[in-house]
């Protein structure tokens, strides 16, 4: 039947050149679309609802408003019968071939459908746990290199600062190097007024001292025996006296 429908449709496309050309272009058109004109809707997590295995639940919801509940049954036999009956499609080997496979496959999908989706489903939470668990990781880490990006942004809007104290640093060291240096050049000059004073304090004190000898040794120079013997004999009697006075003060 397929084989039919291949060989009726293909003079027909051979024909139809214009029409062909229109379709090459179409394709064309469309994989050379940019993206950003085109964006792709977000694929769904899963399949949308059917009836009878293969028939869209939306093409009985589009037909509801026209024909009414029964209408797209109506439309289905009513076509099933039309392509009998002009023997569009005719009833051979290959139908009862496709019914029997088509029943296989019902009946697997059925049995052994549930198992597979299953085993599908698991499969597929553990590949968005992985997927979740890296998207996490990086998270994680892109939010620790944000934190530490905004330690280094805080911490160079302080180096300013640290400068500005390093500067205060260096303009106090120059400051008291300075002060250091002014009491040393100080400390020196008195020093060396100091030595000045002392050497004319020195000269004073030796002419002071040689005066003093000059006018002692002058002075036991000019006295003569005579005036030592009298000098002597004035102090004795001079201690007679006081000790005499003291002893009276005593006995009274």
């Amino acid at each position: 039947m397929l084989s039919r429908l291949v060989l009726v449709s293909g003079p027909v496309l051979k024909n139809s050149g214009s029409f062909g050309a229109c379709v090459v272009q179409a394709s064309r058109s469309l994989q050379t679309s940019h993206q950003n004109q085109a964006p792709l809707p977000p694929l769904p997590e899963k399949g949308g609802q059917v009836r009878h295995g293969i028939i869209p639940e939306e093409l009985f919801t589009m037909l509801y408003p026209k024909t009414g509940v029964t209408g797209p049954y109506m439309l289905g036999t009513g076509l099933l019968l039309y392509m009998l009956s002009k023997e569009i499609y005719v009833v051979n080997h290959e139908t009862f071939a496709a019914a029997s496979i088509g029943a296989v496959i019902i009946y697997g999908v059925k049995k052994f459908g549930p198992d597979v989706a299953a085993f599908a489903d698991k499969l597929n939470e553990e590949k968005v746990a992985k997927a979740q668990e890296v998207k996490d990781l990086a998270t994680t880490n892109l939010a620790l290199a944000i934190e530490d990006e905004k330690k280094e942004q805080w911490r160079v809007e302080g180096r300013q600062m640290l400068f500005d104290a390093k500067r205060n640093n260096v303009a106090v060291l120059l400051e008291t190097n300075r002060r250091e240096r002014l009491h040393m050049v100080t400390n020196e000059v008195k020093k060396r007024l100091d030595y000045q004073i002392a050497l004319q304090q020195l000269h004073v004190r030796m002419e002071q001292e040689h005066m003093v000898n000059w006018v002692e040794k002058s002075v036991i120079n000019s006295i003569t025996p005579q005036q030592e013997k009298e000098s002597i004999a004035k102090c004795i009697s001079d201690l007679k006296m006081l000790a005499k006075a003291t002893q009276a003060k005593a006995n009274v």
